[in-house]
């Protein structure tokens, strides 16, 4: 079953010395806190070891580029969801039909999205597609479209299109520029879960 497989989770923590802990802590924190007041946009990594009073090269170390500090930023959101819909109450978690949790999924991380949008648009900027919560949502929508439709064949290419709208720069523009409210962007990928469910089995 898909929640008990070993998935890559972002952010994975690796062994490290308590002084190099703190150091990490610290980058973290004070990302977060030029992010909260300045935005995302203009977030550099030269800046936030200037305000954290550690050398350059300590960050640069620690979290490669800057896509790297976002990941830091966003992991333990990330955390929280993935353990929400592996292992958490359905219709997120296991124990409803995979029809039921393919709308709940895609829900749920619309609203992830939104809560950390400006992160989000920065992070599709870079290698959205190769690691990292784009990989563990596919997988993990990817199984459900499988278990859903009764066949794999093409539950890869279904799983990118479900995800293709659920992306931080689109859901501002639906937000920001047409005025659509959260409940209708999650209205409208349920419509398309559900035709994309409900295709007929191809003919052999």
């Amino acid at each position: 079953m898909c929640e008990r497989r070993s998935l890559p989770v972002i952010g994975q923590p690796q062994p490290e010395r308590a002084d190099a802990a703190r150091n990490r802590q610290k980058i973290v924190e004070v990302a977060a806190k030029m992010v909260a007041e300045h935005g995302a946009d203009d977030l550099s990594l030269d800046e936030v070891a200037r305000v954290a009073g550690v050398g350059v090269g300590t960050v640069y170390r620690r979290f490669g580029d800057r896509s790297g500090l976002i990941y830091a930023l966003i992991d333990e959101r990330e955390r929280r969801f993935q353990e929400a819909f592996f292992a958490g109450p359905p219709p997120l978690g296991p124990g409803a039909p995979a029809a039921e949790r393919i709308t709940a999924f895609l829900g749920a991380l619309v609203d992830r999205i939104v809560a950390q949008q400006s992160l989000f648009v920065l992070l599709e900027k870079g290698a959205k597609f190769s690691g990292g919560p784009y990989k563990v949502h596919h997988i993990h929508l990817a199984t459900l479209l499988a278990q859903a439709r009764g066949r794999s064949g093409d539950a890869a290419y279904l799983a990118d299109a479900l995800l293709a709208p659920v992306n931080a720069g689109l859901i501002a523009h639906q937000r920001e520029e047409r005025g659509m409210t959260v409940e209708e962007i999650k209205s409208g990928l349920a419509a398309l879960a559900a035709a994309a469910i409900c295709v007929p089995p191809l003919r052999s």
